[in-house]
């Protein structure tokens, strides 16, 4: 892999550290020469007093990062048994470095800033603070390329509302700026404009010793809220995981095999039009990317976040010696025109049980993944920064509200009337209850009863 000694830049402002990844032309793919630069950052930042904070952004106006450089991994992937080890090597020091990043004892704020995909998602979606913009374009496309989400996709996915994450990890499909806040992928939502500003404010914070870290990370919440200036108008951008097309995610990605998910959506009629354009995604995708995907998702709500990146070792240890990878980087990144794979195999009912099962496990004698950071935890510890969940919502509903409002009013004082809340709730309460009396025009006061 090209080595370059400028593609990732530090920076420090008082107790702030950066880390800018400088390949701007390859909208700063990741690779391991950067890895290489950040972990021995990250190691020697957690252990200064001086280092307080630590902000990743990308270079240029396009990219935080559009994924790992999976060209130079296929085309070492054709050298042979040499060549497939260089590539899980690879993978061993990215997850390192994301599992690292989760378990960071200092704030970490990541902006999702431009293109967001792949290894990108991983240095951002396990930090405390993700902050999405106007530019922020997301996605975990990897069955198209005959892989599968990785860099903890099998933690933060399953634990999306509902079938969220198993229809992004299946489809790869894309979600533009605020979308990614709506989802709870993002944290905040900022224009680009006032990022530089975000930098600046941010570096001038200073905690005492004895301040643990969830106070910090409530300081620096508090700090990045002050920069926002509203989300745009629901007519400028509607929910767009959400109401009846929401609904249909749920119905029809909530099953255990792909089979039953291909003709839930054969079977779809509120959604006719988003139904076909769903299977026509699954048909030019990996089957065996497909299956091993969602056996990934439904095994995976139940990982540690420890666990998440050795058992993603394991299935990319597999995948770098399936023929599927090489074959759809080649099709889709590297020819030109982009051209159809020719995956192997090539039907659903080709992939038995047994050779997914195959993905999750590796040889006697390979060696665990050697993690930096003992820490471990089954649901991250800051999910409080992002929007309620759908889950919360529900929980504050059965405890027996009467009506649509307090449990707005609740959720908008919980949060601080952050950007957002009250959208997410009403959206979450109108998809998911029936109302028992007419109440007032705007529905709030009406009896609500959970519909599940």
């Amino acid at each position: 892999m090209s080595t370059s000694p400028d593609d990732v830049l530090f920076n420090s402002i008082y107790g702030l550290r950066s880390i800018e990844l400088n390949r701007p032309k390859k909208l700063n793919s990741l690779n391991g020469s950067m890895v290489g630069k950040i972990l021995p950052r990250l190691k020697e930042w957690e252990k200064s007093h001086l280092a307080s904070m630590i902000i990743i952004s990308g270079a240029g106006d396009k990219a935080l990062c559009a994924g790992g450089d999976v060209a130079a991994l296929a085309l070492k992937n054709e050298e042979g048994p040499e060549g497939q080890a260089a590539s899980t090597s690879f993978f061993d020091s990215e997850y390192t470095l994301d599992h690292l990043l989760a378990t960071y004892s200092k704030p970490v704020i990541s902006f999702m800033d431009g293109i967001t995909m792949g290894g990108g998602v991983g240095l951002s979606v396990h930090a405390p603070f993700r902050i999405a913009t106007e530019r922020t374009l997301f996605a975990m496309p990897e069955t198209t390329i005959g892989f599968f989400p990785d860099v903890g996709g099998s933690f933060f996915l399953p634990r999306l509302d509902g079938e969220i994450g198993t229809y992004l990890a299946l489809t790869s499909e894309r979600l533009k700026g605020v979308q990614a806040l709506y989802a709870g992928i993002a944290t905040h939502y900022l224009h680009s404009s006032v990022l530089a500003n975000v930098t600046q404010r941010l570096s001038e914070l200073t905690f005492p010793d004895h301040v643990e870290l969830p106070e910090r990370n409530e300081i620096v919440n508090k700090t990045i809220a002050e920069f926002s200036v509203g989300l745009p108008t629901l007519e400028e951008e509607p929910m767009f995981l959400a109401g009846s097309l929401r609904a249909a995610i749920d119905r029809c990605f909530g099953f255990n095999t792909i089979e039953e998910i291909i003709e839930a959506l054969e079977k779809e009629t509120e959604q006719k039009k988003w139904a076909r354009k769903t299977l026509e995604y699954l048909a030019s995708r990996s089957p065996t990317s497909l299956k091993v995907t969602l056996r990934q998702m439904r095994l995976g709500k139940n990982w540690s976040i420890s666990e998440t990146f050795q058992r993603e070792r394991q299935i990319a240890y597999n995948f770098m010696r399936h023929p599927d990878f090489v074959e759809g980087v080649k099709s889709r990144l590297m020819s030109k025109p982009p051209r159809q794979a020719e995956w192997q195999p090539a039907t659903l009912q080709e992939v038995s049980d047994e050779i997914v099962e195959s993905f999750f496990t590796i040889p006697e004698g390979e060696p665990a993944l050697e993690l930096l950071s003992e820490k471990d935890y089954r649901e991250y510890p800051h999910a409080h920064f992002a929007l309620p969940s759908e889950k919360e919502i529900e929980q504050v509903v059965r405890q027996g509200h009467p009506s649509r409002r307090p449990v707005v009013d609740h959720f908008l004082q919980k949060y601080a009337h952050r950007e957002g809340v009250r959208r997410k709730v009403v959206e979450v309460i109108a998809r998911r209850t029936t109302t028992s009396s007419e109440g007032d025009s705007s529905g709030l006061n009406r009896d609500i009863v959970y519909s599940l």
